[in-house]
C-alpha cells in the first residue's frame, strides 16, 4: 500500500504560490443531488462543514465494513472450534 507524505494541489485562492501543501490527501466525489442534499442537511444539523461530515460518514462506513469482516472471520473460526483441542487457561500460564 502506498502512503502519501505530502501532496500539492493547485489552488487559485491560496496566496502562497501555485501549490497548496497539505498533509491530508483529498478525494473529489460526484454525488447525485438527493445524496448531496442529505449530506448537506446532516452537516447543517451538526454544525460542521460538508467535508467534515463526509469524512465522518466515510469513517463510520469503514468501521461497519471492518465489523462485518471480523464477524465473518469469527463465524468461520467458530465453525472449526473444538473444545477438546482448545487450550485451557491453566495450560496457557
Amino acid at each position: 500500500m502506498q502512503t502519501v507524505d505530502r501532496v500539492c494541489y493547485k489552488c487559485y485562492t491560496y496566496s502562497g504560490g501555485e501549490d497548496m501543501p497539505t498533509k491530508n490527501p483529498r478525494i473529489n466525489v460526484v454525488l447525485e443531488k438527493p445524496l448531496f442534499v442529505g449530506i448537506e442537511h446532516l452537516a447543517k444539523r451538526d454544525g460542521v462543514s460538508l467535508s467534515l461530515k463526509v469524512r465522518d460518514l466515510v469513517k463510520e462506513a469503514l468501521e461497519i465494513e471492518e465489523d462485518i469482516a471480523l464477524t465473518q472471520f469469527a463465524e468461520k473460526r467458530g465453525k472449526s472450534f473444538s473444545k477438546t483441542k482448545a487450550l485451557k487457561h491453566s495450560e496457557v500460564w
